[in-house]
């Protein structure tokens, strides 16, 4: 199989020599203490003879930067994380919609390295570091490393509100994921059955506070949901008279895209049917309401059943963890800042990349947590820890700013791709190609294009699945339905 110039530039560089010199931070006196490994327990993991990297996090920057050593031979590379599988966190607000299954955004992390030699996966929960004996703790054992590359990524964030995730839900996981789609499911299902013309109204009522990409994403196919795919398919109500509000606190939707794209994409959605409301601030959230606030409006609230979280985010809680192990400090949003090589304070052999470090411009400005920055990043760190064994001066990290591209629906999309703006069907098009081919495994390219494809045709979501009504925030439909006055036995004329 044919390399591209990077990867053949790796394998140059892997056959160069054969004795490869050590990162010159683990010829520190603690490395020599710790030659028998078998004498601090069985939790942990080594491969004697080996440069022992261990990735926390297998995001976009984990996976990166385990991949870029494959061709490593004096490498042993361990990959920790709660999950066995990656997520393709870009289509995650299509499991939310119904749009695909959620096999068909995962992948097991044992399938995407099974032929990686030099590669170990421990599926397991990191609680905290221990830099000075270069451990990192997990909750049933430790594991020992030379070079530690955390990628832990990020969460909801509230503003100081945590109150409000159970109301309003975000969307990070696939738990978040199949939740939402109960929701947004359940409420129609709960106003085909209701008697109450103002609760049926509330139930056929959506809110998504927050108008960056994920946002405009859910609204707009929120959208479509209700003025195509279900059209046809209940008997008492009309779904087409869906409200969906997208509420951002800024002046405009995607915030970080020039006004023009802003604009367009504002445009889209209201020929949706979507009601944009920018420079609206959420005071407070309780169950089946929203209370805003906006400088032409005043005070309002909107009754509404189904409400989601897209308006921000805050660093891992390992995050907060890593600083406070290596005397690093964090942003407001819990982002660890990090040296120009991406290292971690006065720890040469620790790394923090992805959502959860914080990294500026030449302008001063944060990078945004986006997949193509991530990737970006563990790619560098991998050539930073190739370098350093070989005895090479490590490059400076000089971020690129990427490219952006957002879809608002079917054949609508807005981007900036270096100097140039695109907008339309050549954006919606140029977006279903990268996010295809970002997709980890070839059968979850197969699947999800298969997928695409019978819902550009037919308007169908094939996943409109309602499943854990016993669990999950929000309540069961049972108690909803009585709350609104619905029917619970037999049919209606």
């Amino acid at each position: 199989m044919a390399l591209t110039g990077r990867e053949a530039r790796e394998e140059k560089e892997s056959e160069e020599t054969t004795a490869m010199e050590r990162d010159p931070a683990s010829s520190r006196p603690e490395t020599a203490a710790r030659a028998d490994p078998a004498a601090s327990g069985d939790s942990v993991r080594s491969n004697p003879g080996h440069h022992r990297v261990v990735v926390v996090g297998g995001g976009f920057g984990g996976l990166e930067v385990v991949r870029h050593l494959r061709r490593e031979k004096t490498v042993s590379v361990t990959l920790v994380d709660r999950r066995n599988f990656h997520l393709f966190q870009p289509l995650l607000y299509q499991v939310a919609t119904g749009g695909l299954s959620p096999a068909n955004i995962a992948a097991p992390y044992r399938a995407i390295f099974s032929r990686q030699k030099n590669c170990d996966i421990v599926l397991g929960e990191v609680v905290d570091f221990d830099p000075e004996r270069r451990r990192v703790i997990l909750r049933d054992g430790e594991l020992e490393y030379d070079t530690l590359v955390v990628a832990a990524g990020s969460r909801h964030g509230y503003f100081g509100h945590d109150e409000w995730e159970e109301i309003a839900p975000g969307l990070k996981t696939l738990e978040d994921a199949l939740e939402i789609r109960r929701r947004i499911y359940s409420a129609f299902e709960t106003a085909d059955r209701s008697d109450d013309e103002a609760e049926r109204h509330a139930f056929l009522t959506f809110v998504i506070v927050g108008a960056g990409p994920t946002g405009v994403e859910l609204a707009g196919t929120l959208a479509e949901i209700a003025r195509h795919t279900l059209r046809h398919d209940f008997r008492h109500i009309d779904p087409g008279i869906a409200r969906i509000y997208l509420l951002d606190a800024g002046p405009k939707v995607l915030g970080a895209y020039p006004d023009e794209l802003s604009d367009s994409a504002r445009a889209s959605l209201e020929r949706l049917g979507v009601t944009v409301r920018t420079g609206t601030t959420v005071r407070s959230i309780e169950p089946g309401r929203v209370h805003v606030t906006s400088p032409t409006d005043g005070d309002e609230t909107i009754e509404a059943r189904t409400i989601i979280w897209a308006a921000g985010v805050k660093a891992s809680a390992l995050a907060q963890k890593l600083a406070e192990a290596t005397g690093a400090e964090v942003d407001r949003a819990g982002r660890v800042v990090v040296e120009n090589d991406l290292s971690v304070g006065r720890y040469r052999d620790i790394f923090a990349i992805g959502d959860m470090a914080l990294v500026r411009t030449e302008r001063g400005e944060p990078l945004p947590g986006t997949a193509p920055v991530a990737i970006e990043q563990g790619r560098y760190v991998a050539r930073v820890i190739r370098n350093r064994m070989r005895g090479r001066p490590a490059p400076t990290y000089r971020p690129k700013i990427p490219g952006m591209i957002a879809t608002i629906g079917r054949a609508a999309a807005v981007g900036e791709i270096g100097r140039f703006r695109i907008r339309g069907w050549i954006a919606w098009l140029l977006w279903l190609f990268v996010h295809l081919m970002k997709l980890t495994l070839f059968t979850n390219r197969l699947l999800v294009l298969i997928q695409w494809g019978w819902s550009y045709f037919t308007h169908s979501r094939s996943a409109r699945l309602v499943t854990g009504l016993e669990h999950g925030p929000g309540g069961e439909t049972a108690s909803v339905a009585r709350e609104a006055g619905v029917r619970t036995i037999g049919p209606r004329s």
